[in-house]
C-alpha cells in the first residue's frame, strides 16, 4: 500500500505516478537508476555517487519518520557546508516534511526564536554547534529529538551516522505534491522579525529552468562549485539545477576565505560554473592575477550585493573565456529574477540584466502606477517562483502581495533596450533637501576610487537637509587614511552636490551577514548619529 499526503492509502500501482512529480527527490532517484556510479555530491576528500545520495536520503527520511516526523512537520536545520546538510533537507522532503535552514552566525536567542515561530519538531545539527543548539531548544523547549552530526558528545542526542545504519524498508511510499512546501526559507530580518518564506517545489523547479535556459552552452564534463551557505538560499536553491541535469556538484567549506585555496579548488576540480558574492570576486581575482591557475570555467556568476564596475571589470579580465552573468533576485523567489547574460556583460556593466522567462514583472510608483521608462520605482513580480507565502504570517504575506504583486522592496530603472538597473533598496534611499539619494549610485562611485576597497553609504539626520549622506569605508590595502577633503575633488567630477557624502568613516571591515550582503542596521547603529562633517 502507498501512503498519500492526506493519509489515505492506494495499491502500489499508483507509483509510476507518484514518479511523475517534478521534485529534486525524484531527480536524485533518476540519477541513481541512470548513472549509480557517477559522483554527485564530492565535499573535501570524500565523493558520493548518485545511489550512495539516494540510499542515505532514504534512510534518513526513514530514521525521521520512524520517530514520528510526518508530512507538513518542519525540521530545522543548523549546520556547516556539507554533505549531510543535503542528505537531510532530501531525506526531510521524501516524507513530506519541511527542512528550516538556520544561519549558524545566530545567537541562542535567534535560533529560540525560529524554533519557536516554525514550530520544528526535530534539529539536525553538528558536533561544533551542539551548544548553540542546546542553548536554543533550552530556552524554546518543544523539540522532540537533536539528530547531530560527527560523533555527539551529549547521549541525549541523536547520532546521525547511527540512524542511517537502521532498517529503511519500512518507509511508506508518501505523495509530495510539487505545491508542498519545500523550505521554508526565513528572511534577514534586518527590520523587525525575521519572517519565513514558504518555498515550494514548484518554485525549486522554476529556479532550475531559470538557470539552465540562461547558463549558456552545457556539457557532460560540467562541475558546478557551491561556495555559498547552504542555509542561504543562494546555496541550497544552487542545488535545483545541478540536480535537474544530473550535475556533479562540489560543496566549499565555510571559514574564513582564502582566495588562493578557491583558485586551487577550482583548478583542481575541474570547476566550469562558480558563483560568489562581489567581495569574494574582487579577492579571486587579486588572487588569480597575482598567481595565474589553468581554470575551466565557463561560467562566473556574481549577486547576492551590489558589485563595483571595478570588481565587474576585473572578472572580465581575468577571466575572458568565462561569460560572466549577474544573478539577482531574493529569497522570496527562488531567488532569481533577472539575469545579465554574459554576451551583454561588457556593455551593460552596472545592469542587473532582463527579466527571466517564466516571471512577470512592472516597475511601479507607490500608487502602483507604472512608471515611464527610465524613471526609477519599485519592481513587483508574479511568476512560477513567487513563494507561497510568509509562514504564519497573514498579515506579512497580506503587504507583500498588496495590489496583487510580490513587492520586491527594489528601487529600479529600465534602459531604452529593456535592462534594469538596481538603483537601491526603498528602505536605503535617503531623501536630503527632498532630492532623492539612492545610496547603491553614491557606493558605486566610491568602489571606483583607488583607495577605497569597500564602501557603503547610510543616512543620517540632518537639522536643515533632513537626512545627508555618510560614507563607511574600508581602505585599499597599503593605504593608511583618506579625508573627505581629499576625496571632494574625485566627488565633484562622479556626483552632485546634494548627493555627496557629508562625513567620511574609515573602519577596518563592513559588517556582512551569511550572504554577503552589508548589514546597515549595525552601520547606522555606529555611525548615524555622530555630528562631525555635518558643515559641508
Amino acid at each position: 500500500m502507498t501512503a498519500t499526503a492526506s493519509g489515505q492509502t492506494s495499491e502500489l500501482t499508483t507509483e509510476p505516478m507518484r514518479s511523475r512529480r517534478n521534485h529534486w527527490n525524484n531527480q536524485i532517484r533518476r540519477h541513481s537508476f541512470m548513472v549509480p556510479d557517477q559522483v554527485a555530491v564530492k565535499y573535501l576528500d570524500r565523493a558520493t555517487t548518485w545511489r550512495q545520495l539516494e540510499e542515505r536520503t532514504h534512510a534518513f527520511a526513514a530514521a525521521l519518520h520512524r520517530r514520528g516526523v510526518r508530512f507538513g512537520d518542519r525540521v530545522l536545520m543548523a549546520m556547516l557546508n556539507r554533505t549531510e546538510y543535503i542528505e537531510a533537507v532530501l531525506g526531510a522532503n521524501l516524507i513530506g516534511a519541511i527542512p528550516v535552514p538556520v544561519n549558524i552566525r545566530m545567537s541562542p536567542a535567534e535560533v529560540a526564536f525560529l524554533l519557536t515561530d516554525s514550530g520544528s519538531k526535530m534539529v539536525v545539527t553538528e558536533a561544533m554547534l551542539a551548544p548553540l543548539i542546546d542553548a536554543a531548544v533550552a530556552s524554546a523547549g518543544g523539540v522532540e529529538g537533536i539528530i547531530v552530526v560527527d560523533r555527539p558528545a551529549d547521549s541525549d542526542h541523536l547520532d546521525y551516522a547511527a540512524l542511517l545504519t537502521e532498517d529503511p524498508s519500512d518507509l511508506p511510499e508518501i505523495d509530495v505534491p510539487e505545491d508542498a512546501v519545500a523550505l521554508i526559507m526565513y528572511t534577514s530580518g534586518t527590520t523587525g522579525k525575521p519572517k519565513g518564506a514558504m518555498l515550494t517545489h514548484q518554485n525549486l523547479q522554476a529556479q532550475a529552468m531559470t538557470v539552465i535556459a540562461t547558463s549558456g552552452e552545457s556539457g557532460a564534463d560540467d562541475v558546478a562549485s557551491v561556495v555559498p551557505p547552504i542555509f542561504h538560499i543562494a546555496g541550497v536553491a544552487a542545488f535545483a539545477p545541478v540536480f535537474y541535469r544530473g550535475v556533479r556538484s562540489v560543496i566549499h567549506p565555510l571559514g574564513a576565505f582564502d582566495p588562493d585555496d578557491m583558485l586551487d579548488t577550482l583548478e583542481r576540480e575541474g570547476t566550469t560554473s562558480v558563483f560568489m558574492v562581489p567581495a569574494q570576486w574582487q579577492a579571486v581575482c587579486a588572487a588569480q592575477q597575482a598567481r595565474p591557475r589553468d581554470l575551466k570555467l565557463r561560467t562566473i556568476s556574481w549577486g547576492a550585493a551590489p558589485a563595483s564596475d571595478t570588481v565587474l571589470n576585473a572578472m572580465n579580465e581575468n577571466f575572458p573565456q568565462a561569460m560572466n552573468m549577474t544573478a539577482f533576485g531574493q529569497t522570496e523567489m527562488s531567488p532569481i529574477t533577472c539575469i545579465l547574460e554574459g554576451k551583454d556583460a561588457l556593455r551593460k556593466i552596472g545592469s542587473v540584466g532582463k527579466v527571466v522567462p517564466a516571471v512577470t514583472a512592472r516597475i511601479v510608483d507607490p500608487m502602483m502606477n507604472d512608471v515611464k521608462r527610465g524613471e526609477v520605482g519599485e519592481i513587483v513580480y508574479r511568476g512560477p517562483n513567487m513563494m507561497k507565502g510568509y509562514w504564519q504570517n497573514p498579515q506579512g504575506t497580506a503587504d507583500a502581495f498588496r495590489g496583487g504583486w510580490f513587492h520586491s522592496g527594489d528601487l529600479v530603472r529600465e534602459d531604452e533596450e529593456g535592462f534594469l538597473y538596481v538603483v537601491d533598496r526603498a528602505k536605503d534611499m535617503i531623501i536630503s533637501g527632498g532630492e532623492n539619494v539612492y545610496c547603491a549610485e553614491v557606493e558605486n562611485v566610491l568602489f571606483s576610487h583607488p583607495k577605497i576597497t569597500e564602501a557603503a553609504v547610510i543616512g543620517r539626520a540632518h537639522e536643515k537637509w533632513g537626512e545627508v549622506p555618510v560614507a563607511v569605508v574600508v581602505l585599499a590595502e597599503g593605504v593608511d587614511d583618506l579625508t573627505l577633503a581629499e576625496l571632494e575633488p574625485f566627488l565633484n567630477e562622479n556626483l552632485a552636490r546634494f548627493k555627496q557624502p557629508k562625513d567620511l568613516v574609515i573602519i577596518d571591515e563592513l559588517p556582512r551577514n551569511a550572504g554577503g550582503k552589508v548589514v546597515k542596521p549595525k552601520l547606522r547603529d555606529a555611525y548615524g548619529s555622530k555630528d562631525e562633517g555635518l558643515a559641508h
